[in-house]
Order: structure tokens, then sequence, then C-alpha cells
């Protein structure tokens, strides 16, 4: 395998998570982000908090996205509403045979990421619950496996995956990546906004029998959006997958949940408001996704004012 230098952009839970994992087992690693992470980072290293591991992991750290020009892979791991911005911004720096692996929710990043700059990106699929607990700081609460696919880069995906079994992160090949991503946009139209809504854990949400109704409400809408635009799903066992991964991740709260929190804005548009979107636009009733994108839209708009 080449020498790897992985760049990630964005120094928020799934960046760090990542990008200290793969430095715990000597790859170089440079993360991206504002200050506040880098200027801690800097001075004392990714701190991550696991069930079966405890430490501060050496990163480089920049606040210049001129950095991308030392990556061979870089990651971009920026809030699906910053997705055109980023790709523009890293555009003129991504060297002659780097990679970038799209590291987002959401189903049309690599779409998005094309248009704006040009860059036929790789499509992931992301599977963690981590969280920011400070400057620097992730605390970790499930998983942390990756599936990648791309059709015709089968020398491409086989280099990304040995960097990550490398740092002993699962990472799959999958030759249908649409079906893969949209199977994450289930999972996350059924936890996301009712964790925002309601600040409550994904255990918590799995085990009430009400909300348990209301999530197979939120994924008979997606898999009948999936349907309606081409892509194919195994219906039934993505009802059940859904409501058992929350046990799976109990502990864990939405990403939409903790922007709430922390009053900044969430990635609701590229999950339920994608759902609602998509769905009118193929005739798709969605009147249980819009009415949660609705809620978290309000939510959102309160912070901001």
């Amino acid at each position: 395998m080449q020498s790897e230098r992985a760049v990630i952009v964005g120094a928020g839970a799934v960046g760090c998570y990542f990008g200290g994992m793969l430095a715990r087992v000597g790859v170089p690693v440079t993360l991206i982000g504002r200050a506040t992470h880098i200027d801690v980072i800097r001075r004392d290293g990714v701190f991550i908090d696991r069930s079966d591991f405890q430490d501060y992991i050496r990163v480089d750290g920049s606040t210049d996205i001129r950095a991308v020009a030392q990556g061979t892979i870089v990651l971009l791991c920026v809030k699906t509403v910053d997705t055109e911005t980023a790709a523009a911004a890293i555009v003129p720096h991504l060297g002659a045979g780097s990679l970038l692996i799209s590291f987002q929710n959401g189903v049309d990043n690599v779409e998005r990421i094309e248009r704006a700059s040009g860059i036929h990106a790789i499509p992931a699929v992301v599977y963690v619950a981590a969280a920011m607990s400070g400057p620097g700081r992730v605390k970790h609460s499930g998983r942390g496996d990756l599936v990648i696919g791309d059709s015709g880069r089968r020398k491409d995906l086989e280099r990304v995956a040995q960097l990550f079994e490398r740092a002993r992160i699962p990472c799959r090949i999958s030759d249908d990546i649409a079906a893969e991503l949209w199977t994450k946009l289930v999972l996350n139209c059924a936890y996301n906004a009712i964790s925002a809504v309601t600040q409550a854990r994904y255990g918590l949400i799995a085990n009430n029998p009400t909300a348990r109704q209301v999530m197979e409400e939120l994924v008979k809408e997606v898999l009948d959006v999936a349907r309606a635009a081409g892509i194919a799903l195994k219906d039934r066992e993505l009802v059940t997958a859904a409501l058992k991964f929350g046990d799976s991740m109990a502990n864990a709260t939405s990403s939409t949940a903790q922007d709430l929190a922390r009053g900044r804005p969430t990635e609701i548009d590229s999950l339920n408001g994608y759902i609602s979107r998509r769905g009118k636009e193929l005739g798709v009733p969605t009147p249980v996704n819009t009415t949660l994108y609705t809620l978290v839209k309000l939510l959102e708009n309160s912070n901001a004012g």
C-alpha cells in the first residue's frame, strides 16, 4: 500500500473520531477546522473517549484550507449545509491522484460536490455515534464502521479500505452505494428528528411504543420515496433494522439534536427535509417526515432568532 496522508476537512465529532483512530496507528493526519478546536488539538492532540480506551492522540491541525494539499486521501466531514462552499474551497488545493471522500449524511452530496467543484468524490456511509464533549474531545458511544462504493473505481476503493482497515475501522466496499446511502437515510429519518425535537437518546425512542409507531410511518414514507426514485431497498428488513438500530446505539443522541442544543444550523434539510421535497417532486405523500422537518426548522429558526 502506498504511503498515505489523511487530511480531514471538518474537525467535528466524525472528523476528530476517524482522524484520531487513523493517527493512533501511525497514519499522518491533519485536521482542518475552527480555531476553537484546532488550538486545543495542536497543543494536546485529539482526546478520544471510548469504552475500551481513553487517550490523547497526536495529530496536526490547521485552520487553513490550503492544508488539503498535504493529503493523499481527503475526508470531507463538514455539515451538508456547507457542502458546496467546502468543495469549492478544496478544489484549488487537491493534489493530482488524491482522493476526496464524502463522509456526510444525506444521499446527494457527491452530486453537489461535483456541480460545485468538478471533483468526483467517493461516497461513504458512516455509522458512528460520537459527540464533541469539549474542544478537541470526542465521546464515542457506538459503532464506527464505513461503507464505500463507486462503480468503475475499484482500485481507489481498495486503497481507501486498506487505509481504514489498518486502523481496525471496518470498511466494506459495496456494489450498490446508492442503496447503502438510502439505507442510512432511512435510519437517519427514523431517529434524527425525533431525537432533536425531544432531546431523547435512541434507546429511549426505540423502546417507546408510540415513538415506534411514528418511526414506522417515517420509514414507510422514505421507502415509498426511494421506490418512486428507482432505488431498490428491502422494505421489510429495513423497517425491522430501523427499530433495532436504537438498541445498537442506545446511548446516542442525533447530530441534529446536538446541533440544536448548541444553537447551530442542522442538517435536517438533507434528511427528513430531503424526503419532504423529493416526495413532492415524485407525487409521494410524506406527512410525517414533513411534520418533523417543520418542527426541527422551527426550533432551528428560534435558536437563530
